[in-house]
């Protein structure tokens, strides 16, 4: 997948997105909203050299309460796109008084 092609698929949720955080200024007025990020990477070598690149692809859906609603259009854009995902959450933020729920995968990031 591409970079593009996993931001569209978050944008088919249908809430606000960013990738890490949102800057200020650019926050929504409130949840719920998303943000997503590579927080690493465990590539396939073969042959010297790294052959795919296996990106980790953290998504965290961030509401006021559980929203189950957004979750499940969510696994299902996951699904549609053929991602095998781990889900943990909804746990509560005390000090923001919010949920979020994280979902975990790995993708073949590509450049074209």
């Amino acid at each position: 997948m591409t970079r593009a092609q996993i931001a569209g698929m978050i944008e088919a949720v249908g809430l606000p997105f960013a990738y890490d955080h949102f800057t200020k200024g650019e926050a929504p007025s409130g949840p719920p909203y998303i943000c997503f990020l590579y927080p690493g990477r465990d590539d396939f070598a073969a042959d010297d050299a790294n052959y795919a690149r296996v990106t980790a692809l953290q998504i965290e859906l961030y509401a006021r309460e559980p929203d189950f609603t957004h979750e499940e259009t969510l696994e299902a854009a996951l699904t549609a796109a053929g991602l095998v995902y781990e889900k943990s959450g909804p746990g509560y933020i005390d000090e923001e008084k919010m949920y979020m729920t994280t979902y975990t995968t790995e993708v073949l990031l590509t450049y074209a």
